[in-house]
């Protein structure tokens, strides 16, 4: 142990907030400092980046190259704090009456600053079995830099048996969550003066009638919502953003919606994508293209992430419920969705596991409680040892 790594928690958290990472800037100043940081202990650190050369996750292993190890894995990015009333600074962490407050405290520097922290009394020697630490960019806007990551470190280092996500679940475990299925849909007709609709097509009306559909797609699956444990209990579909148009007194060529739905984790996410093609094309497309051949609707996949599956033989949610630190209770199913499900995907048994609590997340005058924290370092400090006993 050096002086440089003797931090604490809360001091490793006040330097990680310090770094403004909202998802649509560089989240590279605290990448360096994170990957200086760990080259004290020896970590053989991977860097995967974005197209542009702006942002990079970053992927570490302690100890052996070896099978069997365990993932802590904690995003980078926040989102924005424009137009929130805080009252104080959001990228200085500060105490107050016993909190702490700070833009990423709970959701969720707060985990990756624990695990960062705990290694200061760490002999790597000690492993049996590796200790791979994850950092990831754009979580926040669709989980955008995990599967670059995962298949990254995949092709580099031998596969962990288990990953524990440190999303703020107030130390519970989540086994299971929601997909996230994000899509644009352009409508384009044909401009017409409004008295002549003969002569052209209307993208709005035809946008309007797909919306309308999702709509009633969402009602059905309300309808036939059963004990999900997710809150709401069923797959939810809805529109976030609609743009089309130029005056009243022509007939819109153009027309563009934002919508998305998340599904439960036993739903095949395929199906309401599928559901919709075939609706455009054998119910709007050809009144579309009455009078404009040329007429199309095209929709783009913006983000998709994976479900979280309950694991059937249950291996990182039994070993993860074996920590010190972890609590007990909770319904085991989120509706919000994490990076979890990539881990998954790639063979990892995985787990949701984190201090702090999701009511904070995105919200003005985000907050920790201390005592969350500690109960993390437990569990960190119990892995370690579990590392070094395998």
């Amino acid at each position: 142990m050096n002086d440089r790594a003797a931090l604490s928690s809360i001091e490793m958290l006040a330097k990680l907030v310090a770094f403004p990472t909202v998802s649509r800037d560089s989240n590279l100043p605290l990448i360096d400092f994170v990957e200086d940081y760990l080259s004290t202990f020896g970590a053989r650190c991977r860097r995967t980046v974005n197209e542009d050369g702006t942002k990079a996750n970053l992927y570490a292993v302690i100890g052996p190259d070896a099978p069997g190890g365990v993932v802590l894995s904690g995003h980078t990015d926040v989102v924005p704090v424009d137009g929130q009333d805080w009252h104080t600074d959001p990228f200085q962490l500060t105490e107050k009456e016993g909190l702490l407050y700070g833009r990423g405290s709970s959701d969720m520097k707060g985990f990756s600053a624990v695990f960062l922290s705990r290694l200061a009394d760490l002999d790597p020697a000690s492993l049996n079995k590796p200790l791979c630490l994850a950092l990831s960019y754009d979580e926040e806007v669709g989980c955008l830099g995990i599967d670059r990551m995962v298949d990254d470190a995949l092709a580099h280092f031998e596969k962990p048996a288990y990953a524990i996500i440190g999303e703020p679940t107030t130390m519970q475990i989540v086994r299971a969550h929601k997909s996230i299925n994000v899509f644009r849909t352009v409508v384009t007709g044909q401009a017409a003066h409004s008295s002549q609709p003969h002569r052209g097509a209307g993208a709005i009306f035809a946008a309007a009638r797909i919306i309308e559909q999702l709509r009633q797609i969402g009602e059905g699956k309300r309808a036939a919502a059963v004990d999900s444990g997710c809150e709401p209990p069923w797959t939810t579909v809805q529109v976030g953003r609609i743009d089309g148009g130029t005056a009243v007194n022509i007939l819109p060529a153009h027309c563009e919606f934002l919508w998305e739905y998340r599904g439960l984790p036993d739903e095949d996410p395929e199906e309401i994508i599928t559901a919709m093609q075939d609706f455009i094309e054998t119910e709007v497309l050809p009144d579309l293209r009455e009078f404009a051949p040329e007429a199309s609707v095209e929709t783009t996949p913006i983000a998709r992430v994976p479900p979280l599956m309950p694991d059937p033989e249950a291996r990182a949610e039994t070993w993860v419920r074996s920590l010190n630190g972890v609590r007990d209770g909770g319904s085991g199913a989120v509706s919000f969705a994490t990076e979890a499900g990539s881990f998954q995907r790639a063979g990892i048994s995985s787990v949701v596991c984190g201090p702090g609590s999701i009511d904070q997340a995105h919200q003005p005058n985000e907050f920790i409680d201390p005592a969350e924290l500690e109960r993390c370092e437990r569990m960190v400090d119990d892995v370690i040892a579990y590392l070094s006993r395998s």
